[in-house]
């Protein structure tokens, strides 16, 4: 046989080869006659020219919907209507102690709506903004000493104000410790009689 012969049986599609071609496209039509696929033309293209190949890349593209809808489905899942810091608890040895504080000292209203004689223990709610603080008078598990002198590295309630300059003459007039924003920030720190941190940080009006 001549070399040219040679080529040319290199180039001519044996015949086993046309029935494989043949039951590739068998095997795909089913997928390209589905009218809810959503396969663009390009794809069939290839389909027709890689058989197999198709199927592998229909595949991946359902795949990736099911992954993309299983994503959005914890995003719903975790989705349960945050709103805002309902009021935050603090715990206290002696209730009228802390009243005192809270009250005279910073100005902070009782709210009278909240029952006090529904729980095995006394308390008081009071008004930040349109949030709480709900003082607690229990027994306390934390220690009360050996805490950090700055009350911006320890567990802290943190409230908006629109003075600090103000909050300090005051805490300095009634011989109360504070510590200034190590940031420089108009912000202020302070404990109240049971050691619980406050930070006021100043807003805009």
């Amino acid at each position: 046989m001549s070399s040219c012969s040679s080529m040319a049986s290199l180039l001519i599609t044996p015949p086993t080869a046309t029935l494989q071609l043949k039951e590739d496209r068998m095997r795909v039509s089913p997928v390209i006659t589905n009218p809810s696929s959503k396969i663009d033309q390009t794809g069939l293209r290839n389909s027709r020219r890689h058989g197999r190949c198709f199927v592998t890349k229909s595949k991946m593209t359902v795949e990736g919907d099911v992954l993309e809808k299983q994503s959005v489905s914890v995003q719903d899942k975790n989705d349960f209507g945050v709103v805002s810091v309902h009021h935050v608890g603090l715990l206290c040895e002696n209730l009228e102690r802390s009243l005192s504080f809270y009250q005279n000292l910073l100005g902070l209203e009782i709210n009278e709506a909240r029952p006090h004689d529904k729980l095995p223990y006394r308390g008081a709610w009071l008004w930040v903004g349109s949030e709480m603080i709900h003082l607690m008078e229990l027994p306390n598990p934390d220690p009360l000493t050996g805490r950090p002198e700055h009350g911006g590295r320890d567990r802290h309630t943190c409230i908006a104000i629109r003075d600090v300059a103000k909050l300090k003459a005051i805490l300095d007039k009634a011989g109360i410790p504070y510590t200034l924003s190590k940031s420089g920030r108009p912000a202020i720190f302070t404990r109240d009689p049971d050691a619980n941190a406050l930070e006021f940080t100043q807003v805009d009006s």
